[in-house]
């Protein structure tokens, strides 16, 4: 047993000794190698040279495809944090400018309507009669029936019939008043019937709503032939309307007498009321 035990303690210490000097050898073989390389590259061989560039390329490619995914990611996180941005920074740019267009718009409204005021008050200036400037709040329509409501009522000195004008032009009268508001029943309207004047002989006739754009002339003298263009104007005759208020001119519509009216009752803003006293017998 003891000659067995030192046998095998005598082989592994030759195998170590072997492996010992295999080791000191390659050692020495690398030195070796090394101090040849060196003096290769120190003389500029061309063969050094070449392997030398040929072993940098391989690294410095290697090294590029090992560090692509690196910065493929990187890219597209900075780019994907460019688009969040850029299309916030679009959002709110988009929205400041829809505020400065509605700006745009009020102010070009308001401007509009200062300047139709300012007209309107310009043909109030040139009537004999005192008026009251009244907005229109509600347009009441219906197959025949053509009404408006404006914000003006008993406060404002108004009553039932007084005239309402658009600038110098007939649209109606007052049928109906509140203290702050009141309806103004449209020329047009199937209810509406005002004695009106034509011509140079100033022929008699009624103006006839029918519920269309366009009331009829009514009640010519027999036998008169009308033609176009001739402005119509109201009579007095009914004690409600003064004489010589524009109305529109007339028209043949499949050869019944019909009048355009002046004044389109569908782009009403503002009207004025006329404040003559009526007689509330006549109306």
């Amino acid at each position: 047993m003891a000659s067995s035990r030192e046998d095998f303690g005598i082989a592994i210490r030759s195998a170590l000794l072997q492996r010992g000097a295999r080791a000191k050898f390659s050692l020495f073989f690398l030195f070796c190698f090394s101090i040849i390389i060196f003096f290769l590259d120190v003389n500029k061989f061309n063969v050094i040279s070449l392997a030398r560039n040929i072993i940098n390329d391989g690294i410095y490619r290697l090294s590029n495809v090992a560090t692509s995914p690196i910065k493929a990611f990187g890219m597209i996180g900075e780019t994907s944090r460019n688009v969040i941005f850029t299309f916030k920074e679009n959002k709110i740019l988009k929205n400041e400018l829809e505020q400065l267009r509605n700006k745009d718009f009020q102010v070009e409204y308001l401007k509009s309507q200062n300047e139709f005021l300012k007209r309107t008050l310009e043909k109030d200036k040139l009537t004999e009669f005192e008026s009251v400037i009244a907005k229109v709040l509600l347009d009441k329509k219906s197959p025949y029936l053509k009404s408006i409501v404006i914000n003006r009522g008993s406060k404002s000195k108004i009553t039932r019939g007084m005239p309402v004008v658009d600038g110098n032009y007939l649209v109606g009268r007052v049928v109906e008043v509140n203290y702050l508001s009141s309806r103004v029943l449209l020329l047009n309207d199937l209810n509406s019937r005002i004695p009106v004047t034509l011509g140079e002989d100033a022929v008699q006739a009624i103006l006839t709503g029918k519920g269309e754009a366009n009331p009829k002339l009514e009640y010519l003298p027999e036998k008169y032939s009308i033609n176009e263009g001739i402005t119509v104007f109201t009579s007095g005759k009914d004690g409600i309307f003064s004489g010589g208020i524009p109305v529109g001119e007339t028209i043949l519509v499949d050869e019944e007498p019909k009048v355009r009216l002046f004044s389109d009752a569908n782009q009403l803003s503002f009207v004025n009321v006329q404040l003559i006293q009526i007689n509330e017998e006549n109306f």
